[in-house]
């Protein structure tokens, strides 16, 4: 069994302080320099590694505009007015009403044009959840990707009246919604 040591303590409670407002989609992670707790690897790993990992000279980064992009950040919870409270004290944020289309969420506009919605459960079986929905150009082409790499589909493209249309797939366990406007 391996043994918790107080460096991996501090590790992965670092990781849980890290906010959620501080994690992006599509930037990637770079290392800020070398693992202490990895020996350097030697010049002819780096290079063959280096010639593996090389990507063909046509490939190029996704452009800004290219990058993953949430439209719509559901949050599900028993405690919807307290959250709402939190989330408007700490961001300065306007919720609205609830809206009947978006099953009662809450919503408020964010930064880049998406909205965040907070409801409540619809149904007794439903666990709280924060859900992202990515927004897409073809939805249906989004799904059967996800489908083929795996996913289960929770919930097929359904359109809601005045905002678009979205899908739920589950993979690995982790919901993560589609929208296309």
């Amino acid at each position: 069994m391996p043994t918790l040591t107080r460096r991996h303590a501090f590790r992965i409670g670092a990781a849980l302080a890290i906010p959620p407002a501080m994690l992006t989609l599509g930037g990637g992670c770079q290392p800020l320099g070398p693992d202490p707790v990895q020996p350097p690897e030697s010049k002819d790993a780096l290079k063959s590694k280096d010639r593996l990992n090389r990507e063909p000279q046509a490939s190029h980064p996704p452009e800004p505009a290219d990058a993953m992009q949430i439209q719509y950040l559901e949050i599900v919870t028993p405690k919807v007015d307290a959250l709402c409270r939190q989330y408007a004290t700490i961001y300065d944020l306007p919720f609205s009403e609830p809206d009947a289309n978006l099953g009662g969420a809450r919503t408020a506009k964010l930064q880049g044009g998406g909205m965040i919605g907070i409801r409540g459960p619809l149904r007794d079986t439903e666990t709280p959840v924060v859900r992202p929905y990515l927004l897409v150009d073809d939805i249906q082409a989004a799904v059967k990707s996800a489908a083929e790499a795996g996913a289960k589909i929770a919930m097929p493209p359904t359109t809601i009246p005045e905002h678009g249309l979205f899908a739920i797939v589950i993979h690995g366990g982790i919901e993560c919604g589609f929208w296309q406007n």
